[in-house]
């Protein structure tokens, strides 16, 4: 990516050069990747009750704990394996989100399985197209996040609330949710 210092960006991704670096290059960015938008979801239920650079400084660890998030290694996980996660310094360490992210791997193999695709299944919700946001205000959740997170429990996701899955679909592009001065804005690839 060229030099971008000196482009307007989103106020939330001016004070950390990781988190302008996100930023930049991922956020708000379409993503059609079945087992990076996995990645993503995962990721944002660790989010739960932090704040996304402590996860976005923890992703190499992450990755690292969760056999770079391969679904089918990660949902073969056992009791031996959530120990380990546990007792790993470099994640966050919630059984509960450890879990999760098991039983995540579980279902996403299973909607593999059954031939819908994970990518398919998440743009299901928007005909595959991304919503633009107006640019000038914020979200907890929206009726679409809403929508989505019930959809996500029916199959037995967790820590998919309403305002995890809006941050999400902020976050892998289904909702363009940049600033009208925002570089980004209008930019939906790398």
């Amino acid at each position: 990516m060229p030099d971008t210092s000196s482009l307007e960006r989103c106020n939330w991704a001016e004070g950390d050069p990781l988190m302008r670096d996100y930023h930049d290059a991922e956020w708000g960015v379409p993503q059609r990747d079945s087992r990076m938008l996995w990645e993503m979801l995962m990721l944002e239920g660790f989010q739960a009750g932090l704040s996304w650079i402590t996860i976005l400084r923890k992703r190499d660890a992450f990755r690292a704990a969760f056999a770079d998030f391969n679904p089918a290694k990660v949902a073969a996980f056992d009791e031996r394996d959530i120990e380990r996660l546990m007792a790993n310094p470099g994640i966050v360490r919630a059984r509960a989100k450890i879990e999760a992210t098991i039983k995540g791997a579980q279902i996403y193999c299973d909607i593999q399985e059954r031939g819908e695709g994970f990518a398919e299944f998440c743009w299901s919700f928007t005909d595959g197209q991304p919503v633009l946001g107006d640019g000038r205000s914020w979200a907890a959740s929206t009726a679409l996040s809403e929508k989505i997170s019930k959809e996500l429990k029916r199959h037995g996701f967790k820590f998919v609330g309403p305002t995890i899955t809006y941050a999400w679909m902020q976050a892998i592009g289904i909702v363009n949710d940049h600033s009208l001065n925002c570089f980004r804005r209008h930019i939906e690839a790398n």
